[in-house]
């Protein structure tokens, strides 16, 4: 049962996130905060903890810099995370999610 809401979950945080993709360059940094802000939230209510840290530095560039080329190389590193599920205690995160960007920059 678990299981199912797991899938359930990280269906609904892809959802999100290629929806925000697709919509780039026609949203205001605001409303592509607060998505993230949703998609950070979710993660973390159900223990995606590299989607919510990196929804968190995706974040807080934007609050830095707005818009720039950064957003969609972020959006494919938290869609890398949201299908693989990590879900790691934090002292952990830091290998993930290098394996994860050199997982990205391989594809690119």
């Amino acid at each position: 049962m678990r299981h199912d809401a797991t899938l359930a979950i990280r269906a609904d945080l892809l959802r999100r996130i290629d929806a925000l993709a697709a919509q780039r360059g026609h949203l205001s940094v605001p409303r592509i905060h607060d998505e993230i802000d949703q998609i950070r939230h979710i993660a973390r209510g159900f223990h995606f903890d590299a989607v919510e840290e990196l929804a968190g530095t995706l974040q807080s560039l934007l609050s830095i810099h707005g818009h720039g080329p950064t957003i969609l190389s972020y959006l494919d590193l938290i869609r890398a995370a949201a299908e693989a599920g990590v879900a790691l205690p934090p002292p952990l995160m830091a290998p993930p999610l290098a394996q994860l960007a050199s997982v990205h920059a391989s594809r690119a």
